[in-house]
């Protein structure tokens, strides 16, 4: 994971964050539902693109279950923004890049996205309270 700008945040918070932040990415790319899944607010919710949101921790479980049946990433997340907007919530802008494999086809394909992450903090831990994502390569002309 790189930072890209610095932002206007206490150290101590932005470091917390970015360890969540950093801990999803290697997730991710261990195709680690279990490890997804610490990371998130037992309430949390995950809006991907052109599906209904994902609420709470069975249907988050389940989503990324699916996720990583059908695809493997390979990707990085770079930090964009890092705001706190009060002891308990924050958020996070990021862009990503690298690669997804569809796993049924074994076909590797490009990825970037930009994605926003609002985090909660309770129980002394920032967590992922909701988090959405979309695309940042062109459709096909």
């Amino acid at each position: 994971m790189k930072r890209l700008k610095q932002p206007l945040i206490d150290a101590l918070v932005q470091a917390e964050i970015e360890d969540v932040l950093q801990t999803y990415e290697t997730a991710l790319n261990a195709s680690d539902t279990a490890t997804v899944l610490s990371v998130f607010q037992s309430d949390g919710v995950f809006m991907a693109p052109n599906s209904p949101a994902t609420v709470g921790a069975d249907a988050i479980r389940a989503a990324y279950d699916g996720i990583f049946k059908a695809i493997s990433f390979d990707t990085e997340l770079m930090v964009e923004e890092v705001v706190q907007v009060s002891p308990h919530w924050g958020f996070v802008r990021t862009n990503s890049r690298g690669h997804v494999t569809v796993n049924a086809a074994k076909q590797r394909v490009p990825d970037a996205n930009h994605e926003l992450f609002i985090f909660r903090k309770g129980d002394d831990k920032w967590k992922i309270a909701r988090y959405a994502f979309a695309s940042t390569i062109p459709l096909p002309k």
